[in-house]
Order: C-alpha cells, then sequence, then structure tokens
C-alpha cells in the first residue's frame, strides 16, 4: 500500500471540519470524497456502489512519508535540576517481561547526540541491571550486574554514582527468591572518568531519549513489563538510605537531594505522570501505556484499585503500544451545510493511473441539536475500534479452525502484518505477551475500509465489521427510507439526548462494545418510549470505558468470562480510564437481555443457516411481522453470509437473563454445524454436545416485545442477517420482516394488533 491515512474524528456535522492525515510514498495524491452506499464488493449482492460529492477540498495534494513511532514511555518534564547532576541515585521496581529480548530502559537522563548523562537499563543479551554514564567525546562507560533477570518478576534496582569517589554501585535484587536461581547482584566499580557535564538531557522512564521529529520525541530501546516508583537523587545514597526505598516513599522524608519521586498510583485516570518529591516536577504518559497494573507490592487482598491506590503503582509498557500515530494534517474538509446525514469516506488514489488506492469514512451527522429524520442509524464505532487492526487472522494458531477453511487475506492484512507500528486490535496481544487493552482511532484503521474483505466472516462475501454495516444503510436507501446516522461516540458524549427525537433507532451488525454512559443512554430512550432494531448479533456484551483527556481512545479490560483472545491477569479487572469493573455487561448485572430481549449464546464461521417460525408467530398481536411471509416459509435460507440469515454469532433470548416477560419469540434458527459452538460463559463445566448439531442452546431467536409509554424492541439475532436483506432485489422475506417492522415502528399507531 502506497497510501494510507487516517481521520482527527470518525463522526463530523455540516459546516464543522474534518482533517485527514495523509501518509503517501508517491510525488502526489488525489482526493475526493463519497458517500457510501455499498462497502461490499460481491457481485452476488447490490455490488460496491459509491457516489462521488462536490467538495472545496476535492483535488491532488502533495505525497510525503509520515512516520509512526510506535513504543510507549514516560516524558519528564525539562528541568534544569536535572542537568546539574554530579553524583546520584537512580532506583526502581521492575517486572520485565521479555529482559531477552535486548536493551531496555528502565530510567534515563542521557543525551544520545552528546553521549552523556546516565541510564538505567536492562542490559543487551540479559546480562542483568546496566548502568551507562557518559562525560561526551566518546567517553562511555557501562557497568552490568551480570545476572540475568528472570521474566514476570519483581526486582528493586538502583545504581549510584559519587563523584567525590568515583564509585558506581549497582544493586539487582528480586523480591522472590528461587531456589538455585542466581539473580541477586550487588556490583561496585570505580568510574573511568569525570561526572558527565551540563547538556540538555531530557529524562525519560520506560524507554531512553533519542532524537526529536516534527515536535514529537522519539525513544529507543523500549521497556517491556511493568515499572514501579522510579526516583532520581542528586548524591549518592547509602546502603541504609537506598534500604529504606524498598518500602516506597509512604516512610520517606524527600530531602533535597531527591529530584524527582514519581508515584504512578497518583492519578491513575490521567494522561499526568506525578512528582511526588515537592519539586513538581510532572511528566506525562506517551503512547499509552497501561496503568492501574497490579505493583510489587500487591498481596491479593483488594482486586480494586481504587480501594488500593498505592498497591497499583505500576505501569505496564510495550515496544508496541500506539495511541496517536501524531502526523500531520493534509487534507482539511469543511462539510457542506446542506449534506445529508449519513456515510462517507475521503478516497485517497496515488501512483500510476491512480491505482493505489485507500478510503478513510467518517459519518456526517444530522446538524447539531437537530434531527432530519424519524430513523436514526448507529456506527457502531466502538467495536471498530475495538477491532482496529486486528491480527487474529494472521497471528492465531486457532483462524483456521474458527471457518473451517483456510484462511484468505486481504491486501490489508498483509500490510498491517507487515507494518506493526499501525499498533493493534484489543483482540491481540502485545510482543511481550500480555493483552492490548487499550485502543485508538488516532491511526489507519485498515480493516475499517469499503471493499474490504474480511477473513472471519464466513464464506461467501465474508461481512464483518464496516462492510456488513453498509448492508443496512443500502438496505434503506433501497427501499427510500430517510434516516440520520450517529456514532457511539454521540451516544457516550451526549447520552439519551442524542437519541430522544428519533422514533426508531437502528443498530448495527455486530455492536458489541459499549461504556456505561452508552448502555444507559438506550435504556433511557427505550423507558421513555423509544423503538430499537437490534439488527445483529453479540452486541451490548463488553464493557468499556473511553479515556477523559485522550481523544480516541478506549478501554477494555477482559475480566472473568466471555469469548476473548486474552484475558486480564487476576487484580487488574477494573477500568484505569474510570474504575469500573471490567469484563462482560453480564457479568455487571446487566445481560443484553436486559436491554434487547436476547444475548449472545453461540459463534461459528462457517455456514450460516435460517429461521424456522414458532407458534408465537402466529399469534393476532404479532401477526403483522410475518405479512407476506407463509405459514411453512423458512425465513433466511439465502444470504451474502455463509449462505442464509442465521450466522457467525448468535443470540437466544432467556427469562433468567432478563429477556421480558412478554416477549414474543417469532422464530428461532435451527440446523448449525458443529464449527458453531455454545459460548463460554455458558459453561459450567466441559461436556460432550456443544455443537449446532446437537445443542439447542446454538441458535438465533428473532424476538419482538413492547416496552413503556409504547415503545419497542425487535431483535435479529444474527450478524447475518444484514447479508440477506438484498437477496432477490430485496423482494425475500428477510427484508419483507424487517421492512414490516420498520414500518409499524416508525408509525404513530400501537405495536401490538
Amino acid at each position: 500500500m502506497k497510501i494510507t491515512a487516517y481521520a482527527d474524528k470518525t463522526s463530523v456535522a455540516p459546516d464543522e471540519t474534518i482533517n485527514f492525515m495523509v501518509n503517501c510514498n508517491a510525488k502526489e495524491f488525489k482526493a475526493d470524497f463519497v458517500k457510501l452506499i455499498c462497502g461490499d464488493m460481491n457481485p452476488d449482492g447490490p455490488g460496491y456502489q459509491e457516489k462521488v460529492i462536490r467538495t472545496k477540498a476535492t483535488g491532488i495534494y502533495p505525497g510525503r512519508k509520515q512516520n509512526i513511532y510506535a513504543g510507549s514511555f514516560v516524558q519528564i518534564e525539562d528541568n534544569e535540576k536535572f542537568n546539574q547532576i554530579e553524583s546520584f541515585t537512580l532506583k526502581a521496581f521492575i517486572w520485565p517481561t521479555t529482559p531477552n529480548k535486548g536493551h531496555q530502559t528502565i530510567i534515563s537522563n542521557w543525551s544520545e547526540k552528546d553521549q552523556n548523562g546516565m541510564s538505567l537499563d536492562i542490559s543487551p543479551n540479559n546480562k542483568g541491571l546496566m548502568l551507562t554514564i557518559g562525560s561526551g567525546s566518546n567517553k562511555v562507560q557501562c557497568v552490568v550486574s551480570g545476572k540475568p533477570f528472570l521474566e514476570r518478576e519483581w526486582y528493586f534496582v538502583a545504581a549510584t554514582y559519587n563523584a567525590a569517589t568515583k564509585r558506581i554501585t549497582l544493586i539487582q535484587e528480586p523480591l522472590h527468591t528461587h531456589a538455585k536461581t542466581r539473580d541477586r547482584s550487588i556490583k561496585n566499580e570505580k568510574a573511568k572518568f569525570v561526572t558527565p557535564p551540563k547538556s540538555n538531557r531530557r529524562v525519560t522512564i520506560g524507554a531512553q531519549f533519542k532524537r526529536t521529529d516534527k515536535g514529537r520525541t522519539v525513544c529507543q530501546n523500549y521497556f517491556n513489563g511493568k515499572i514501579d516508583s522510579p526516583l532520581v537523587a542528586a548524591r549518592a545514597l547509602t546502603a541504609n538510605q537506598i534500604e529504606q526505598l524498598k518500602t516506597g516513599y509512604d516512610k520517606i522524608k524527600m530531602s533535597n537531594d531527591v529530584i524527582a519521586a514519581w508515584d504512578f498510583s497518583a492519578d491513575i485516570s490521567s494522561l499526568k505522570i506525578s512528582d511526588v518529591s515537592g519539586n513538581n516536577i510532572h511528566g506525562k504518559v506517551v503512547n499509552m501505556p497501561v496503568k492501574a497494573m497490579t505493583g510489587w507490592n500487591w498481596d491479593g487482598e483488594e482486586m480494586n484499585w481504587k480501594h488500593a491506590p498505592k498497591q497499583y503503582g505500576a505501569i505496564h509498557f510495550h515496544d508496541d503500544d500506539v495511541h496517536d500515530a501524531g502526523w500531520e494534517i493534509d487534507v482539511s474538509l469543511k462539510v457542506p451545510k446542506n449534506l445529508k446525514s449519513g456515510l462517507y469516506a475521503i478516497r485517497l488514489r496515488a501512483g500510476k493511473d491512480l491505482t493505489d488506492e485507500d478510503y478513510v469514512p467518517f459519518a456526517v451527522l444530522p446538524p447539531r441539536g437537530k434531527v432530519t429524520a424519524d430513523i436514526c442509524f448507529i456506527l457502531p464505532t466502538a467495536t471498530y475500534m475495538a477491532y482496529a487492526n486486528e491480527h487474529m487472522g494472521t497471528d492465531s494458531p486457532i483462524a483456521q479452525l474458527l471457518g473451517g477453511r483456510l484462511v484468505e487475506h486481504d491486501r490489508q492484512d498483509l500490510y498491517r502484518n507487515e507494518h506493526r507500528e499501525y499498533g493493534a486490535s484489543c483482540y491481540d496481544t502485545h510482543t511481550d505477551g500480555s493483552g492490548v487493552c487499550y485502543s485508538s482511532r488516532l491511526r489507519p484503521i485498515l480493516n475499517m475500509r469499503p471493499k474490504y474483505k474480511s477473513w472471519l466472516g464466513g464464506e461467501g462475501s465474508t461481512l464483518w465489521q464496516f462492510n456488513a454495516d453498509t448492508h443496512i444503510t443500502n438496505w434503506l436507501e433501497a427501499q427510500g427510507y430517510n434516516y440520520d446516522v450517529i456514532t457511539d461516540e454521540e451516544l457516550h458524549h451526549d447520552g439519551v439526548s442524542a437519541l430522544e427525537k428519533y422514533r426508531v433507532v437502528l443498530s448495527s451488525s455486530h455492536p458489541e462494545y459499549h461504556s456505561k454512559e452508552m448502555w444507559d443512554a438506550m435504556s433511557t430512550y427505550q423507558k421513555g418510549g423509544g423503538r430499537l432494531m437490534y439488527l445483529g448479533a453479540n452486541g451490548w456484551y463488553w464493557r468499556i470505558a473511553f479515556h477523559q483527556e485522550a481523544e480516541g481512545v478506549l478501554e477494555v479490560r477482559r475480566a472473568e468470562g466471555g469469548i476473548r483472545g486474552w484475558e486480564a491477569q487476576t487484580g487488574e479487572y477494573y477500568h484505569s480510564f474510570t474504575g469500573e469493573y471490567g469484563g462482560l455487561w453480564r457479568r455487571n448485572g446487566r445481560a443484553p437481555q436486559k436491554i434487547v430481549g436476547t444475548g449472545f449464546t453461540a459463534q461459528g464461521f462457517d455456514i450460516s443457516s435460517y429461521y424456522k417460525r414458532n407458534p408465537d408467530s402466529f399469534k393476532k398481536p404479532v401477526k403483522w411481522i410475518m405479512n407476506g411471509v407463509k405459514d411453512d416459509e423458512l425465513i433466511g435460507n439465502f444470504g451474502l453470509i455463509g449462505g442464509g440469515a442465521a450466522g457467525l454469532e448468535l443470540d437466544r433470548a432467556d427469562t433468567k437473563l432478563g429477556t421480558h416477560p412478554d416477549a414474543y419469540v417469532l422464530a428461532s434458527s435451527e440446523d448449525h454445524t458443529d464449527l458453531y459452538l455454545v459460548v463460554c460463559e455458558e459453561l459450567l463445566i466441559n461436556y460432550p454436545g456443544l455443537g449446532g448439531q446437537e445443542n439447542r442452546l446454538v441458535r438465533a431467536d428473532l424476538v419482538f416485545y413492547e416496552t413503556d409509554q409504547g415503545g419497542g424492541v425487535f431483535s435479529t439475532s444474527s450478524i447475518a442477517w444484514p447479508g440477506s436483506l438484498s437477496h432477490n432485489n430485496y423482494d425475500n422475506n428477510v427484508s419483507k420482516i424487517t421492512k414490516n417492522v420498520l414500518d409499524r415502528f416508525v408509525g404513530e399507531g400501537p405495536l401490538l394488533d
């Protein structure tokens, strides 16, 4: 791919500006804007459809290369005190996860350009702790403990330099000892040259400063693992004083010799790093290392960091963390005042005959404070972010087993596999094996693209996420409905006010991730008489949190239960952004059945199936839903996703989990393959017969019920449902049922006959 890009937001209102940042390996590129009508390339369906719109931003732009610098660290505010150091002490607790990976910096006050200062590191080839001091002119000395670090073990590490005696002391002390393991070291050595001269040295934690690039700090030697309670003192502390440091900061009187002592247990939900020495030399996190992690002193008695913050004073750094790519703006679009709400994209083309191409989709909202339709479609941007740039297809050993076939990769899959600096999804693991619990939209998200063919989406169109959702908006367009589009972020920030003026709200095919604010907004909308059509499955499943300072970042803590690619470590189930318990909404007392009548029950990724009508569908109050459908007609035994409307992920009704007691279960799917398996949260013990051919929990339920004040909920309970809407030029029973419900929901009359 010669051209990739991202936007500074995923939604924008008329008369507002959206900016696009472009990386282009060609001399120039062409930018224009399109309305996305259908993103699916499969010729068996509507086919790919877009409509070019005229804008002032359309044109030819110069191409340039823009870099992403992955890897997290703490950047400390510049302070003259650091440049006046002669004698010093550096100290921290560390929990390295990849000590054998190479040179990794713990804390550094180093000038790469001048080769002076000091840096405390894990040595290359894991010869243990290493102190590097330099006085410029290629006068660099390294002292190494010679004792390799173990993975995922806590250590107290410290280094001192006495300028008067020129003595260097290096301390590497494991907090837990193991028989016959030799990982403890106290080493003394004489310096070969004088104290490092004064220079502009930048203090960093978790990486070593290298240079700046267009105002961005570029580092090297990124640390993988946890760091807790780092400290810098302008004196070589005595052995007794160093011993006191092992107890943390609580019992230490900060003297004038302590330049800075950073307490990671303070301001956990913030980007700020607090200096508690009294000198107020604070810092900030870069590229979102993970906060609210169990520290060196965590005793297992408390699982919520808010109840015992001093035991959560660790930050987990990774060499592949990414937040904001930090690219400069190349294209700015002021959205025309008269542009209709809907799905749009910038179309970027470069290279010979403009054959290299990228799209960046975005939603155009209705004008602020207004609605332009009775129908609202919610674009599930939180779920897109959770899956952003996932590597499961290339990294997971079970990828082929999930679909029962060879994995087919699109060009975007191959590109992001080669360019890991574009960041990972919340389904992936970092290079050190820990789960990715933060995701950002401020980077190119290459699997959120029209024309993209997912490896995960079942046979046929392999629709998954964004392009599956364009089949809903395509159907609305084909049926002549007027509708608005909003995103999850509007729902999160604006609450029920984002919905309350709409007669009907339509979900996407896979609205999996929701914050508390999003959940509460939808619940309040329903209680006020709102009408919801849930056109997918596996919705309202994972609880997330959005960062209150960092734009475009969400957090997922994979706590107990749920289908997941990794699980959070014990004691790390609570979100760092909000302090809320993470994991499944079901484990938070809010099973999806309580809000949409059905909840996740099974998944499979080969062949989709059909629905068979239940007796409820023939009852007089709801017979209208089946108008145009014969009594013995199978529903959705066709479609672009696996050949049926019931597939990929399935939801079922369950009154024990919160399904409305008066709900009508109109139809249920059947005859799923044994690749469809019951989700793990349903199991207390493994047993034979969990596949679709044997287990009745493997099904999708078509559900309708009335709510307060004339509201209603209609749930299709299958991700594959939208892929069947266009069959036979939209003349099919899936389309008819969807239209029957939408027409009734939009109308002013009662929902039940």
